[in-house]
């Protein structure tokens, strides 16, 4: 890893070294927190955690062949070279940040309450057109996720597109300090973390921190259809990039149609390629309204990076669903959308509104929504009562708050003489739900799987898909 010297190291963690003198000059070849990672030449970084103590396992990885670990304890007698320090967690984002700096490469950053991760997939599609791409995996968007991103990186990675998710005010900075973006990236101002940041301002305050360390002469690409982003004239004595529907001064759509679960098509219009100003017709073959703004903002990104207008819209035309994130899956008699990573609000009433274009039966199997705060079971309440105003067949429901989702869609239906019949079925807990599917689901149905990620959800998904099913 280019740069990473043990002596350097030290100086960056503000660390001690203990070990032979000869090894101060040696270069990591691999860095992780997981000891079972751990390899010839690797450094090992010992972190306490809630249920595991790295330090109980930095013998079995020197035995692996790894040249260095970080401790927080000392090793009396240790016969290996290791840098002692106060905080094992610091040390990961002090050296996560030296080796950000080692590499040329650019960094696009993104961040928002929702569809950080599909936006994310859609820019690095895009991107892959031109450049070699490094984008975060799963869900390494944190403190300790994001360094580890950093570390994946080689030289021949000549872009990164990093995801960034906080939930407190602080946690910006100290993500952006690693990554320093050259290109932010902001999908929307929403109703995430409320527990924490209380109101959208407060959110769009949090968010916002990704500007801190960013290259001075960077790119800010922003929803212009977020009435808090549009507030948003400078940075760093620059015009952010706008994207949007109804905004029409930058990237903006129309012509949009629906495809169902067959995905969204919409045309492009000033998409300022290095090959001059184009519109184009594009087919997003992932379903959703939500997928134009992405697609917006990864043309955006694909301008700002020098693609040509052609390069921007095969690579929107490339993109793949991935597992947790509106993915398709179609098995047992079923089409199943996997969209059960995570949960708001904003992404549950859009993943409605997907389920809702299906041709056939729909069913909705939603679970609790975390960390929305004192109002937590109004805004399940709400949610219910636009899933109302769809036409779903079924809905079933597990948790106490998911519980005020069902009251929500029944009062709607009771309230509302032209409302379409949906069956609202309620339990306690996913595996008492998951016991009472059969009793719901019957061959060619379309289903739509979504919680936070607490409610461990994936495995409803993989009971759906071995369900002896009802014709």
């Amino acid at each position: 890893m280019k740069g990473m010297t043990l002596e350097a190291m030290t100086v960056a963690c503000n660390g001690t070294y203990y070990g032979k003198e000869e090894n101060k000059q040696r270069e990591v070849l691999s860095i992780t927190t997981d000891s079972r990672k751990a390899g010839k030449d690797s450094l090992f970084i010992a972190i306490k955690g809630e249920r595991s103590d790295g330090h109980n396992y930095i013998m079995s990885c020197f035995e692996a062949g790894a040249l260095c670990c970080i401790s927080e304890k000392e090793l009396p007698d240790c016969e290996y070279s290791y840098i002692l320090v106060k905080s094992s967690l610091q040390a990961l984002k002090d050296l996560a940040e030296l080796y950000r700096s080692n590499l040329n490469v650019k960094v696009v950053g993104i961040t928002g309450s929702v569809g950080k991760t599909s936006t994310k997939e859609t820019i690095a599609a895009v991107l892959s057109e031109k450049y070699k791409v490094l984008k975060t995996q799963g869900n390494f968007n944190n403190e300790i996720g994001l360094p580890l991103t950093v570390f994946r990186l080689t030289e021949e990675d000549e872009v990164a597109v990093l995801e960034m998710g906080i939930s407190d005010f602080g946690e910006m900075t100290r993500l952006t300090k690693i990554a320093k973006p050259d290109i932010c990236v902001i999908t929307n101002i929403g109703l995430c973390h409320l527990e924490n940041l209380k109101t959208r301002d407060g959110i769009l305050t949090a968010k916002t921190e990704i500007f801190k360390s960013m290259a001075q002469n960077g790119t800010v690409i922003l929803n212009g259809d977020d009435d808090k982003l549009i507030s948003i004239h400078h940075v760093n004595g620059k015009e952010p990039v706008f994207f949007g529907v109804d905004y029409k001064e930058g990237i903006y759509a129309d012509g949009i149609e629906n495809l169902g679960l067959e995905g969204m098509h919409c045309t492009l219009h000033g998409v300022k390629a290095v090959d001059g100003i184009h519109s184009f017709d594009v087919k997003i073959p992932v379903p959703g309204y939500h997928m134009v703004y992405n697609a917006m903002a990864g043309a955006a990104v694909g301008v700002a990076l020098g693609l040509t207008s052609d390069q921007i819209r095969h690579g929107i035309e490339s993109l793949e669903t991935i597992a947790g994130r509106n993915h398709i899956i179609k098995e047992n008699g079923l089409l199943i959308i996997d969209d059960c990573y995570n949960a708001n609000p904003v992404s549950m009433k859009a993943s409605i509104d997907v389920i809702n274009t299906a041709i056939g039966r729909k069913v909705c199997i939603l679970g609790d929504m975390f960390e929305l705060g004192e109002d937590e079971k109004q805004l399940h309440f709400d949610v219910g009562e636009y899933l109302g105003t769809k036409q779903i067949d079924v809905l079933l429901t597990a948790g106490k708050l998911a519980h005020e989702l069902a009251l929500g869609a029944q009062d709607y239906v009771d309230t509302n003489y032209q409302s379409y019949e949906t069956q609202i079925h309620s339990y306690e807990t996913r595996d008492e739900l998951i016991a009472h599917l059969g009793e719901y689901i019957k061959t060619g149905d379309n289903i739509l799987v979504k919680a936070s990620h607490g409610m461990e959800y994936p495995k409803v998904v993989e009971e759906l898909q071995k369900l002896e099913l009802k014709r």
